[in-house]
């Protein structure tokens, strides 16, 4: 062992890890800098379960030579196989290390080990990586060294390990912090909120694509449906609606109960208002088969949906709006209030997809023939009528009342 360079880790973790800029980074420069010094590594991994809507948490696994592979899970992991005959549930479960010869017969009961002596493995080590919230995660070291680790290598592990964690849990809190303001904001708001862009009434002007859409019947359905059946139901509809506005640059603004807000925002070129909206125009083409596709079985019958988007172009203000220490990054503007009216408009008609004239002209012109004129309406709130327009292959689908003219 070089005590000195075991030194030199300690104090770099010590100082913040600094040339190590994620959680990947961090464990790839550990592990080098631990061979350095002598520990004659050859497997590691570091295993972080994480607050987060969909995922359980992530590991990292580092091989001697290798770049860090990074793997999530779900949350069926708890309960499968893989997690119950890991050794890494003996750490778990006593807070305390756990350490296996690979010529143990103790270890037949682990089918990781299987494959770790194929590959050459003779010994093996879990450490407990406690953070200051309680929660428990876990690192795990391996080497081929015929003799296994020694126990100054054993020390050296133990001496890391601690502030290993503290700098893990710092990476894992910035990872979690971003991952549910994307969840609950979207990624753009996100970002500006990790910025540091947090003071009420710090707005910027914006220009883009208005998405406003809304469950037909919603009111009905809530009324003689269990909640819990209502909110099933909502995640399934949006579901048909976020992967196609996000796979076009969109960001899910807001939901309102069955509505959804997302903005597409645009450059101030005419090219590229005209290639967003064309992008807008399949999304909702797309979304539109989507919730036409779904079925969701009740008792005896099958219910069928229906939903309605107003597609508008404007400027907006994007920001924090709010009231005391409570606020919300949202965009207002008279472009959003056109689009909300529009898309009861588009709920009188009988139709999916209806867009303002400002949505139909901006659009490419292989897709302005798609659009039907539906007439003026006159829109609660403006002075102007505005002009509406519709898709044409609904025409004829949908029982359409004529345009007020």
């Amino acid at each position: 062992m070089d005590a000195s360079e075991l030194d030199k880790l300690v104090e770099w973790l010590t100082d913040g890890a600094r040339s190590a800029k994620t959680s990947a980074a961090l464990l790839e420069q550990t592990c080098e800098r631990l061979v350095a010094a002598g520990v004659p590594l050859y497997r590691v991994g570091a295993f972080v379960t994480t607050p987060h809507p969909d995922l359980f948490g992530r590991a990292f696994i580092w091989r001697r030579g290798s770049e860090v592979v990074v793997n999530t899970a779900n949350f069926d992991l708890p309960s499968s196989p893989q997690f119950t005959q890991s050794p890494l549930i003996l750490v778990y479960r006593s807070l305390k290390a756990a350490r296996f010869r690979m010529d143990d017969p103790e270890i037949r009961r682990f089918p990781l080990f299987d494959d770790l002596r194929k590959e050459g493995v003779t010994d093996y080590i879990a450490l407990p990586m406690l953070f200051t919230d309680d929660s428990v995660h876990v690192a795990s070291w391996t080497t081929k060294e015929p003799t296994g680790f020694g126990e100054e290598h054993l020390i050296a592990l133990r001496r890391i390990i601690g502030p290993f964690a503290r700098l893990g849990e710092i990476f894992a809190q910035r990872r979690i912090a971003s991952t549910l303001l994307d969840t609950y904001v979207g990624n753009s708001a996100g970002e500006r909120i990790l910025a540091g862009q947090i003071r009420r009434g710090h707005t910027e002007a914006m220009q883009t694509v208005i998405w406003l859409s809304d469950l037909r019947g919603f009111t009905a359905l809530s009324d003689r449906l269990p909640a819990e059946t209502v909110v099933e139901i909502l995640n399934r509809y949006f579901d048909c609606q976020v992967a196609s506005i996000k796979s076009r640059g969109g960001e899910i603004l807001k939901y309102m109960g069955d509505g959804l807000l997302a903005v597409f925002p645009v450059d101030q070129h005419a090219d590229d208002v005209g290639k967003v909206c064309s992008g807008v125009l399949d999304a909702a083409r797309e979304a539109r088969a989507n919730v036409e596709a779904m079925q969701f079985p009740i008792g005896e019958t099958v219910e069928r949906f229906r939903f309605g988007v107003a597609l508008h172009v404007g400027r907006v203000l994007y920001g924090n709006i709010g009231g005391g220490n409570r606020l919300d990054f949202t965009c207002i503007g008279p472009a959003v209030n056109l689009a909300a009216r529009l898309e009861k408009i588009a709920s009188r008609l009988h139709r999916t997809v209806i867009a303002s004239h400002a949505f139909v002209e901006a659009c490419a012109n292989s897709w302005q023939d798609s659009w039907q004129d539906l007439g003026e309406f006159p829109i609660a709130g403006f002075t102007i009528a505005s002009r509406v327009y519709g898709l044409r292959d609904e025409a004829g689908t949908q029982a359409s009342q004529p345009a007020v003219q």
